[in-house]
């Protein structure tokens, strides 16, 4: 059975064949996302509570262990950390890798209003979660600061402009604001003076609280009309709070501007970010899996001058780190370097088989076995990142191989005197079965990689499918067009075009080099084969 016959009788066919893997190939390389490393979505899940004025202690006890508590009995979860601290509670999940991110979403939050009940009372807001990527670092990180503006003012143009605008631009995952410079009104107690009215903390605290607040107020119903009653109950400034009644005494009422100071300033002090050696908020922008980070770094740039002019005049955006710098002189670097293997391999070949065409072939199968990678890796949701590309570099080696073979059989049968058509039939016929043995041979090599489990092992997968590919794709096309070519184009060495000059002895003295190499390896082997026994014993100590 020969199955490179139909392909050898069938030029056109195998040309448009072709043809179509190489176009496939290019879309493929169109449309892959570009990264440093294979997108590897690990299910991990953080959950922020927040309970302002509560001590390290109190959040361990009230807060993180009733939720810890609950989480542990989720099906799937592999490890639990947690981080308390003033005022803030941090417990990140990590499950296993088998698990879906979805499922183990599902699973947080059920486990989250289960928590509910035992959580205080006074809570702020509720326990949040948020899908986190380890792996994925952000992509653009831009310091925003302002010599005219106060912070926390920033931070409300950023946060209700700036970052949302940002978040809509496709292919972004995560915006997040760093910084701590939240707008909050700060009261600043005369302790001594609320002392001598006679007023606790805890009737201020009481006080400023049922003063802030934004709820209905009721209807007026009459028989022709109805009114709904609205009361402001909003501080908006800090006159406002300044002017509220804390008590009332002999002397008249006690308000706030008695005992107290009231200014506008960042919600926890204790938090700050500097964007070189100027106090700044810090913006981190993730991109969505599977995004091009490349594409996602250019859209935002491109947007970003439209954007600061919805920004007042003086806050100033700097970018501080971009991810695609490295990652683009990676790619480049890789990408040379599988372009110079290409170079490389091609000159190897026509300084050992001097032979134009026979160096035509392999330097047609070889790029087209790479191209045709890219199609599948594309169809795999794989990305164009530094494992893949090395997988690519690794591949130039080993596609080759089976050209060269494939073109030496049916140069034999040409030398012997057969036509182009019967060797490449012949050549092909023989050597079919060789290159499908050597292919699956390789493939097993990379079993290993392929079934590796751990994150280890999902880092390494995407390479060791792509060089699997990639050498599958090789045999293809040595079986297919390869011999076509060969029973086409290839010709006998002696009817070449003779080459003069310093190539012409370089090549002859390359000529006799070969032989003698080739001589001396004959006369190695005899003596091995006459002496088996001991070359069988050298083998086995080598192996102990």
């Amino acid at each position: 059975m020969n199955p490179s016959a139909l392909f050898i009788r069938r030029p056109v066919a195998t040309t448009l064949l072709m043809l179509a893997i190489f176009l496939a190939g290019l879309l493929g390389y169109h449309f892959l996302p570009i990264s440093a490393l294979p997108q590897v979505d690990y299910p991990t899940i953080t959950v922020e509570t927040f309970y302002p004025g509560a001590g390290p202690d109190v959040m361990e006890t009230s807060i993180t262990a009733p939720l810890e508590t609950q989480f542990g009995q989720m099906p799937g979860l592999d490890q639990m950390t947690s981080r308390s601290s003033g005022g803030a509670s941090v417990i990140t999940l990590r499950f296993d890798l088998s698990m879906s991110m979805d499922v183990a979403e599902q699973e947080v939050q059920a486990a989250i209003n289960q928590a509910n009940s035992l959580l205080p009372t006074d809570l702020p807001a509720p326990p949040v979660y948020a899908k986190v990527n380890p792996a994925d670092t952000p992509v653009l990180t831009l310091g925003i600061s302002s010599s005219t503006i106060p912070l926390p003012e920033v931070e409300d143009y950023v946060d209700t402009r700036l970052a949302q605008k940002i978040s809509q631009i496709s292919g972004v995952g995560l915006v997040t604001l760093s910084g701590g410079n939240r707008k909050a009104i700060r009261v600043q107690v005369n302790i001594p003076k609320l002392t001598s009215y006679g007023i606790d903390l805890d009737t201020l605290r009481t006080t400023i609280g049922n003063v802030n607040v934004n709820s209905p107020t009721g209807t007026f119903d009459g028989a022709h009309r109805a009114a709904t009653l609205r009361v402001d109950g909003q501080i908006t400034n800090t006159d406002m709070l300044l002017n509220q009644v804390i008590a009332y005494q002999n002397s008249g009422p006690v308000r706030i501007r008695d005992v107290a100071q009231v200014i506008i300033g960042a919600e926890n002090t204790q938090l700050a970010a500097w964007s070189n050696l100027t106090p700044a908020l810090i913006m981190n922008v993730q991109r969505q899996p599977g995004a091009n980070v490349i594409s996602v770094v250019d859209n935002i740039k491109a947007t970003l001058p439209a954007l600061r002019q919805t920004l007042p005049p003086g806050i100033d955006i700097v970018p501080l780190t971009d991810r695609t710098t490295t990652i683009r002189a990676s790619v480049a670097d890789v990408q040379f370097e599988l372009f110079l293997a290409l170079v490389l391999v091609v000159a190897v070949i026509f300084v050992f088989l001097r032979n134009i065409p026979a160096t035509i072939i392999p330097s047609l199968s070889v790029p087209l076995s790479i191209i045709g990678t890219l199609a599948i890796m594309y169809l795999l949701d794989f990305s164009l990142d530094n494992l893949s590309l090395m997988a690519l570099t690794i591949a130039t080696g080993f596609v080759v191989d089976d050209a060269i073979v494939m073109i030496e059989n049916i140069s034999r049968y040409i030398e012997a005197g057969d036509d182009r058509m019967t060797a490449a039939l012949k050549g092909a016929g023989e050597i079919g079965f060789t290159i499908i043995s050597l292919t699956i041979s390789l493939i097993a090599v990379l079993i290993p990689l392929l079934f590796m489990s751990d994150v280890v092992g999902r880092l390494f997968h995407e390479f060791a499918l792509t060089l699997a590919t990639t050498i599958v794709i090789s045999a293809i096309v040595s079986l297919t067009l390869v011999p076509m070519m060969c029973a086409r184009i290839l010709s006998e060495r002696e009817h070449d075009t003779e080459a003069s000059g310093m190539f012409a002895r370089w090549s002859a003295q390359m000529e006799v080099a070969t032989e003698k190499l080739i001589a001396a390896y004959d006369r190695m082997l005899d003596v091995v084969l006459v002496h088996r026994g001991l070359t069988l014993l050298v083998a086995a100590g080598t192996l102990c």
